[in-house]
């Protein structure tokens, strides 16, 4: 019985080998997972990515937080959806969320922002869908300012274009990172807030846009060279074309809402876009 013995203890040694072997061959070439969603360098700074590293974007009709691409324009803009999605590095989890689309399909959402694909991207680091009808924006983890597009709506429950007079159609206009719409001021002058009092007792109603430092993050169609920052009461307030920029109180913090045009008429609390005039000396 014993060279039995002895054969026993040579097999277990041999299989314990190469168990061992295989072992550390797994150890040292583990297998790489790709994160659903990554931020990538490219020519309009860092951008979010998804499957096979495909540039992501947001849609400026989506400011209120719904998907409006849908029909030929999701043949288009393929939606993003991952149910809980991993992550790279510079991204949190609590910034995205899942809706559900009028279709009844689901889609992810990055600070209320649905998340699309352009189906023209060939290839990883694409970004020919950027700016597209000036609506398209590349997905990036902060914008300063965006663009939204929206039917204007007063505080008195009108429907106002762009040019501040009554009618139907949606405008471009300037809306913070969450979709909170800023508006100008027809009374203040270039880089001059003359509305905000020394101690802030209006500024509940009309509150300061303020920022860190001039915009730096913000959609291509957009000019850098028209953002600056004022110092007014004590705060750091971010201007567009010599405008200085406020956000609205009544509009209770809610995407998309632009109660302000009408108040307290139309034309003293405008929008702003890439076509406003420069603000007068």
């Amino acid at each position: 019985m014993k060279p039995v013995v002895c054969l026993n203890r040579t097999l277990l040694a041999t299989i314990l080998m190469i168990v061992t072997l295989f072992g550390c061959n797994n150890e040292e070439n583990p297998t790489i997972v790709s994160p659903d969603l990554s931020l990538k360098t490219s020519a309009l700074g860092n951008i979010m990515t998804g499957e096979g590293g495909k540039t992501l974007y947001f849609f400026a009709s989506d400011v209120a937080g719904d998907a409006n691409c849908s029909g030929g324009c999701k043949d288009t803009w393929p939606v993003f959806y991952k149910e809980t999605p991993t992550l790279s590095a510079g991204l949190k989890a609590a910034d995205f969320a899942t809706i559900t689309r009028a279709d009844g399909s689901k889609q992810t959402t990055y600070k209320g922002w649905p998340l699309y694909y352009y189906k023209n991207d060939a290839k990883a680091g694409d970004i020919l869908g950027d700016k597209l009808g000036n609506v398209w924006m590349v997905a990036k983890a902060h914008y300063t300012v965006m663009i939204a597009s929206r039917q204007l709506v007063g505080n008195d429950g009108k429907s106002y274009t762009f040019d501040t007079k009554e009618g139907t159609g949606s405008s471009l206009f300037l809306v913070d990172s969450v979709g909170h719409t800023l508006y100008a001021f027809a009374i203040d002058k270039n880089n001059k807030n003359n509305y905000t009092k020394a101690d802030l007792s209006n500024n509940a109603t009309w509150p300061i846009f303020e920022t860190s430092a001039v915009a730096k993050d913000i959609p291509s169609v957009l000019n850098t060279g028209d953002f600056t920052t004022i110092t007014a009461v004590g705060k750091t307030q971010l201007t567009y074309k010599g405008w200085p920029l406020y956000t609205f109180g009544p509009d209770q913090s809610i995407r998309g809402n632009t109660k302000g045009v009408s108040v307290p008429r139309p034309g003293v609390w405008p929008v702003v876009n890439f076509t406003s005039p420069v603000a007068p000396n």
